[in-house]
């Protein structure tokens, strides 16, 4: 009825006969998410924040959020842009939200553009939809497109589609004038 205990011995335990074995792989967690059940969503990072005391220089790119309250030098692609009242960014904003307390020195685009009451924004705004509350300072100018995040890409030309320039030909001889008598 009872058996002696093997602790030090390697092997299954009396009561993991009855189970199935898994493989490793089915309960490991993934490289993606948090969750190793399939089907339970994983829950959303916070977004990342760029304090007042920042200074970058150089473009940032992420497919999650960024909320900025510092000074930024460069382009910015997020999912979910906010600029805070006190942050600066000079370079292209674009997001799918893009959200405007600060002050924006170039170029915006994004899907959903709001430019609260505090916001300063000298250049142009490109988006789907927009909001701008009163008291918000905007220099530039506005344009509505059905997919303002791709529409601005500029399409590579391949080399050999490309026109050449008309080279002058070294080897046709010149025009003569008309009229004149010839030299010879």
């Amino acid at each position: 009825m009872f058996s002696k205990s093997r602790i030090n011995e390697p092997g299954p335990k009396a009561g993991d006969q009855d189970k199935p074995k898994l493989p490793e792989a089915a309960t490991a967690p993934r490289p993606g998410g948090d969750s190793p059940i399939p089907g339970v969503p994983k829950a959303k990072p916070p977004a990342s924040m760029l304090s007042s005391d920042l200074l970058v220089t150089g473009n940032l790119k992420t497919t999650g959020d960024i909320q900025i309250e510092g000074t930024i030098d460069g382009d910015i692609q997020a999912h979910l842009l906010t600029v805070g009242e006190n942050a600066t960014v000079r370079g292209e904003v674009m997001a799918d939200d893009v959200v405007i307390n600060g002050r924006v020195i170039g170029r915006v685009r994004g899907l959903k553009v709001r430019l609260t009451s505090t916001a300063r924004v000298e250049g142009d705004i490109i988006h789907k939809t927009i909001a701008i509350e009163s008291g918000a300072h905007f220099e530039g100018s506005v344009q509505r497109q059905d997919d303002p995040l791709n529409s601005g890409k500029r399409v590579q030309v391949p080399p050999a589609a490309a026109p050449k320039p008309a080279a002058p030909q070294a080897s046709a001889p010149a025009p003569k004038p008309a009229g004149g008598p010839e030299k010879g």
